[in-house]
């Protein structure tokens, strides 16, 4: 049923990546909830690791808006699924405003979601080697798509009270109101590493000290009144809400199929809704800890190993033998098996020379390059994910490489930007590099459970 959502929203865009908008969102998020705001937090494209500081900092799970591989239509009723019952909802753009899927024109950009969200943008901009110049970029921005709108400039990395005079009188010239101010502040940076930020399961504590400084240096220098006001000027969102309920899978008497989902440091790499789908088809979802647990979930029925950094904790992982051997021969029995990349890794028969579960008859390993971007692909065999010729979006994101890339019955054949097989499909194992958003093809978390059911 199409509803008329009214809740304050702010998009968070920059011009380039490296501006500051994660650091910024996470403060907004964490400022305003310290209010006692009921903050709904979410993330325009395919990034695991932001939604996980906006977590820390609101309390409430972090969602993504990919309108690559969600397709336009269901962002809004993504947005509003997540924002439902808040009192203001803050979406951290992506890159720069308006890039988006390479050759897509403005398709998965900040701007189409601003646009598909018709919700007023707030311009972080890296004040750091600029003066009277910062009018003509944001005027740029601005002015370069009339169907975004931009409401106001925050001034990051900021030098001195003088160069905020500059800045100030600038943005006056344009006609461009200033938000907030932030000078540069490295003690609450997140540290980094090949794939991005650290993500908070692996430093919790330091996380959130961190929020909580941001939090402060966002009060301190952003007009949060103005800035609520401005999340007030988003009219009303007309949309039915998307809906992980869907007819669950006859499952017979006794317990539901245990679904157990990898977490912990080393796989940290899940989408919110995936969770609510597989409950909702009738799985009971367990999560396990791959560095901790030594045996699977009592009664797992499938088994799902999501993305993460297992290149990280590869000899922590390597030296849990019990598990080790739990999965491989779970996956002997044929029990269902879903490995998106670090999942992948884990089913190999080692990762950097380190043994993993043996599952595949495959080698991993780190390499100098990154593989980046989003895909186009169809199944190529069936699988407890995904009926042969079945048609999925995804994205891939990964420093490592596995010898070989496809198995006898590959995963899936890339259709765009290129064209090649990947993955490997044994038994009742998929495992494969692409990271998949399951709310666009909620049937891949009914099939899983299906097959879970059966193997219970």
């Amino acid at each position: 049923m199409v509803t008329s959502l009214r809740i304050p929203r702010l998009v968070v865009a920059a011009p380039s990546s490296g501006s500051g908008k994660t650091t910024v969102t996470t403060g907004l998020m964490a400022a305003f909830s310290e209010r006692g705001l009921a903050v709904s937090p979410h993330k325009a494209g395919p990034d695991y690791i932001d939604p996980g500081y906006h977590a820390l900092a609101t309390g409430r799970p972090g969602r993504n808006l990919d309108a690559f591989m969600c397709g336009p239509e269901l962002v809004a009723p993504l947005f509003a699924h997540g924002a439902a019952g808040c009192d203001l909802a803050v979406v951290e753009g992506v890159m720069g405003l308006y890039d988006g899927a390479a050759g897509r024109g403005e398709l998965a950009s900040t701007a189409q979601v601003a646009k598909l969200l018709r919700a007023p943008v707030v311009l972080v901009v890296d004040a750091s080697s600029q003066s009277r110049s910062v009018a003509a970029l944001v005027h740029g921005f601005a002015s370069f798509d009339p169907l975004v709108r931009l409401g106001g400039v925050i001034l990051n990395k900021v030098g001195s009270d003088r160069h905020e005079v500059m800045l100030r009188e600038a943005l006056e010239e344009a006609g461009m109101p200033v938000l907030g101010v932030l000078r540069r502040a490295p003690q609450v940076a997140a540290p980094s590493r090949h794939l991005g930020l650290v993500p908070v399961a692996e430093r919790r504590a330091d996380a959130l000290a961190s929020v909580a400084a941001l939090a402060e240096q966002v009060r301190a220098g952003c007009d949060l009144d103005a800035l609520m006001a401005l999340a007030r000027t988003a009219p009303a969102l007309d949309c039915e809400p998307w809906s992980p309920q869907a007819p669950a899978v006859p499952t017979g008497p006794g317990r539901r199929p245990v679904v157990a989902v990898a977490g912990g440091p080393a796989f940290t790499f899940s989408y919110a809704e995936h969770a609510e789908l597989l409950t909702a088809a009738g799985a009971e979802v367990v999560t396990f800890d791959p560095l901790r647990d030594e045996s699977l979930p009592e009664g797992t029925a499938g088994l799902v190993i999501g993305g993460g950094f297992p290149e990280v904790y590869a000899p922590e992982l390597s030296a849990n033998q019990p598990l080790r051997e739990a999965v491989a021969a779970f996956a002997a029995a044929g029990g269902p098996v879903a490995a998106e990349c670090a999942g992948l890794l884990y089913l190999a028969r080692s990762l950097d020379g380190k043994p993993m579960c043996a599952v595949l008859d495959a080698d991993a390993r780190m390499s100098e390059r990154l593989t980046l971007g989003y895909r186009e692909a169809v199944a190529l065999s069936d699988s407890p994910l995904a009926a042969a010729g079945a048609r999925l979006r995804g994205h891939e994101f990964h420093r490592t490489v596995i010898d070989p890339g496809a198995g006898a019955s590959p995963a899936w054949g890339f259709t765009h930007p290129e064209r090649r097989v990947e993955g490997f499909v044994q038994g009742g194992v998929h495992a494969s590099y692409l990271h998949t958003h399951w709310a666009a093809a909620p049937s891949v978390a009914r099939r899983f459970v299906e097959a879970s059911a059966r193997a219970r």
